[in-house]
């Protein structure tokens, strides 16, 4: 994620960022002025008058429409990467919540115990972010003999997988410190781990229709290569920096809704999932060290 001072007017308007839109554009921008402005040349010399007149009011109408249609869907891919971002909050807000429970429970002396805990919420954290990027996190995990790498790697599920551990380890504990009240409380913050991952799951699985994502592809399309034939006859040459314009503002809106409606990956605009995860492991260590 592309950390920013939105204040900061100038750098924002002047700076060509990776992930900045006019950079992805620029060559198809500049194609279509050229287009733009041979289709305006070839209208004011040749076809002046075998145009209907009320083009330009047509492609006014369909401009209103279209931008409602670009609004709604970045408005859907918005509220995808913000509840992802939430769910995120959460589940870091979560392991806090069930490294305190389990400093309550966990004797000070029992220093291998804490570390355990401490490493297998660590590693749900880090499961989860290479599970919803299609990878197994074998690289950032640590294994042993409390995760096994063998077993961990044959699991269809990672995530599952560290959290039966989890609870198997809660469990456990609380039979051996004879806290059965600890084990429910416990218990409901495993649960909302599981909760919390079947949410991602959601968002990752279910993408915009793909119906109506071609539809939004085409239609722009379309109303961008018509635009010459519109504005080409009345506002001559101007036509190229309207068209160029308009395209830059349509197709951006579309890219943009792109990137972000699948929020877990490895974009520019994605969700700091590396960060919030490092900061589990740092926060869940500190709260459980002896």
């Amino acid at each position: 994620m592309v950390t920013y001072n939105p204040k900061d007017w100038i750098k924002l308007i002047v700076h060509l960022h990776k992930s900045d839109t006019m950079r992805i554009l620029l060559p198809v921008i500049l194609f279509l002025g050229l287009i733009t402005a041979g289709v305006s040349y070839l209208e004011q010399r040749f076809l002046k008058d075998s145009l209907p007149a009320n083009l330009t009011v047509f492609h006014q109408i369909s401009g209103f429409i279209i931008s409602l249609v670009l609004v709604f869907r970045i408005n859907s891919a918005y509220d995808r990467w913000w509840e992802g971002r939430k769910l995120w909050g959460a589940l870091l807000n979560n392991s806090r919540n069930l490294a305190l429970k389990l400093n309550a429970i966990i004797p000070r002396q029992e220093n291998g115990t804490r570390n355990e805990m401490a490493l297998l919420l660590a590693a749900y954290a880090v499961s989860l972010k290479e599970h919803l990027r299609g990878n197994t996190g074998e690289k950032q995990l640590v294994f042993g003999s409390l995760i096994e790498k063998e077993k961990y790697l044959a699991a269809s599920h990672k995530p599952n997988f560290i959290a039966r551990l989890l609870a198997e380890k809660s469990r456990e504990i609380c039979e051996r410190y004879d806290n059965s009240n600890g084990h429910l409380l416990i218990n409901s913050n495993l649960n909302e781990l599981t909760d919390i991952c079947g949410a991602c799951e959601r968002i990752r699985n279910t993408p915009i229709p793909y119906a109506y994502s071609i539809f939004i592809k085409k239609i722009v399309f379309i109303y961008i290569i018509t635009m010459p034939f519109a504005f080409g006859l009345s506002l001559g040459y101007w036509s190229v920096i309207i068209v160029m314009v308009m395209f830059y503002a349509f197709a951006s809106l579309e890219i943009i809704s792109e990137e972000i409606e699948d929020p877990f990956g490895t974009d520019d605009n994605d969700l700091p999932t590396e960060e919030i995860a490092e900061k589990i492991k740092t926060n869940t260590s500190e709260i459980l060290q002896a």
